[in-house]
């Protein structure tokens, strides 16, 4: 058997005395400092990485989106990220707004180079880290703690030694320290690591440096990784000094919440990137956070209005594809195949465009039109849906308001249709099979001639009707034309009905104007059927429907 779970122990973290922990029980109310990682993270994640121009393309679309820090690669790792950054600064690319942030090893060949790639930049970070965990220190470093403790020390005193020929120069600098991962670490070394590089830089509540605190590895709940953020925003010494960062990865499916929780237990800023690119399982996907704000009424100070736009950006850049299922960003996100989601959708839209409140559609947790997005796009019919999509779909493209009963008449109908072709229907094939169900009925009887004549609820009607190819003459009484008519099919022979139901719409505006009417009959038997005509005069259209709807029923009594 492979597939063994005892090869596996459950994550075991150092005890964390966290008994009166407060994160659960705070509630989020600003956005976080955000920083995007896709140049960088994203980038060193891609099949075929960004080149020079794919990446100035993406990081002008991160400044579009409100981005004020954007971490733009690693600088020391090749020539085509070093070129990249020199391209930003000396082009003038960068907005004044707008830092950058450059990632680098504890190397000094590393760190110089780094520097050397930020000459001339109005603001910059840059961010240090190595990795703590003891899988790390035992497999691919063989030290114990003490020796990655120096070359943490080590790596902030280069980087110190260095800062001074960028500030000369004019350049804003911050410093951010990343224990990589932190999630795996424990709570008591990560802290002593990180005030070892404190000791070094000598942050102030003025001169803040970021302590990033990365789930470099996804190990236990994001519950667990709430609590070493707290822990460690509650025991770190000096922590007005210091801005505490996280950067969440996917390996378990819980970024986003790690993230949220890892926010309410004290941290001020959020690494992650678009729609979650990254190693393995992704990283945080930033969209999905600050979008999750937006929808409580926060503003996450991130604009994704142009979602679209920005979804093709990123699969032109990176060559990666936005899942279809993705949090607000994927195409079938505002999209109902069930048949009670759409009725209930349907419903909520109509209320929402009457009041104009808040927003509270059932199923849809954003206003589609937030991120660029149109309604029609919000229903698909498929073998799935029910009355409320079809209806949707015929009103919100055709101006075809059915009645509720006809809804229901018409929704299984077209479901057998559409379950017959096997796959989605448009808006226009949905109109075709309604007007050939109930519009387009001519047999046994389709109208030839109609003129009726009265006054004061006294009415009468001649009418000549086409049957199997003979005319067939009609004349007959009542207190409306449409009551004479249904009196004149009677002594032809029709089968005995009333009419039940009547309803009118205009289908369009001017000279040229349809009216499309709907009648339900009703049989002596308590069967019933409905019909529905069209035609620039009212009178017309609602005998056209009285004959669908005869039409029908002859059809259904075969």
């Amino acid at each position: 058997m492979s597939f063994d779970p005892t090869k596996y122990q459950r994550f075991t973290q150092t005890k964390i005395d966290l008994s009166s922990r407060q994160w659960p029980t705070r509630t989020q109310t600003q956005a976080p400092i955000w920083c995007s990682v896709d140049l960088r993270d994203g980038n060193q994640a891609l099949a075929v990485p960004m080149n020079v121009s794919q990446k100035l393309d993406m990081f002008d679309a991160l400044v579009k989106c409100g981005f004020k820090e954007i971490e733009v690669g690693f600088p020391s790792a090749s020539n085509t990220e070093f070129a990249f950054n020199r391209r930003l600064i000396e082009d003038g690319r960068i907005p004044d707004d707008v830092t950058i942030q450059c990632l680098v090893q504890a190397r000094e060949d590393l760190i110089e180079k780094t520097v050397q790639s930020l000459m001339g930049a109005k603001s910059v970070i840059i961010h240090l880290y190595n990795s703590t965990s003891p899988a790390q220190r035992r497999y691919v470093f063989g030290m114990e703690k003490p020796d990655i403790v120096k070359v943490a020390i080590r790596g902030a005193q280069w980087i110190k030694d260095r800062i001074g020929r960028l500030e000369a120069g004019g350049t804003k600098v911050m410093l951010q320290y990343s224990p990589e991962s932190i999630s795996a670490t424990e709570m008591e070394f990560a802290k002593e690591i990180s005030e070892a590089v404190m000791d070094v830089w000598q942050p102030t509540s003025q001169r803040k440096m970021i302590l990033n605190l990365p789930d470099t590895v996804e190990v236990a709940g994001p519950n667990v990784y709430a609590d070493q953020i707290e822990w460690m925003s509650t025991n770190i010494k000096n922590r007005d000094a210091l801005i505490i960062s996280l950067h969440s990865h996917n390996d378990r499916g819980t970024g986003t919440a790690a993230t949220e929780m890892g926010l309410l237990a004290g941290a001020d800023r959020v690494e992650g990137t678009l729609f979650g690119n990254g190693e393995r399982t992704g990283n945080l996907d930033i969209v999905q956070v600050a979008m999750n704000l937006y929808m409580h009424g926060i503003d996450p100070k991130l604009d994704f209005s142009d979602m679209s736009g920005l979804i093709a950006m990123y699969e032109r850049c990176t060559g990666m594809t936005v899942p279809p299922r993705q949090p607000y960003a994927g195409e079938l996100v505002f999209t109902a195949f069930s048949g009670s989601h759409q009725d209930a959708i349907k419903k909520g839209l109509t209320a929402y465009e009457k009041s104009r409140g808040f927003w509270d559609v059932p199923y849809l947790t954003i206003d589609p039109k937030d991120i660029g997005r149109e309604y029609r796009e919000v229903i698909r019919v498929n073998s799935q849906s029910g009355k409320g999509g079809v209806a949707y779909l015929l009103e919100s493209e055709f101006g075809i308001e059915l009645p509720k009963d006809l809804q229901r008449e018409f929704g299984p109908l077209a479901n057998d249709e559409v379950d017959k072709m096997g796959r989605e229907v448009t808006a226009l094939e949905l109109k075709g099979m309604f007007w050939k169900e109930y519009i387009e009925r001519s047999k046994p009887y389709a109208l030839i001639h109609f003129h009726a004549d009265g006054v004061d609820g006294n009415f009468s009607c001649r009418a000549s009707l086409d049957r199997a190819g003979e005319e067939l003459r009609v004349t007959g009484e009542g207190n409306g034309p449409i009551a004479a008519f249904v009196d004149g099919l009677k002594k032809c022979g029709a089968p005995e009905f009333e009419v039940a139901n009547f309803r009118e719409q205009s289908l369009s505006a001017g000279t040229e104007a349809s009216a499309l009417a709907y009648i339900q009959i009703k049989t002596g038997s308590g069967k019933t059927c409905w019909g529905a005509g069209v035609d620039t005069n009212i009178e017309l259209a609602s005998i056209k429907a009285v004959l669908s709807a005869v039409n029908r029923l002859s059809v259904a009594a075969r």
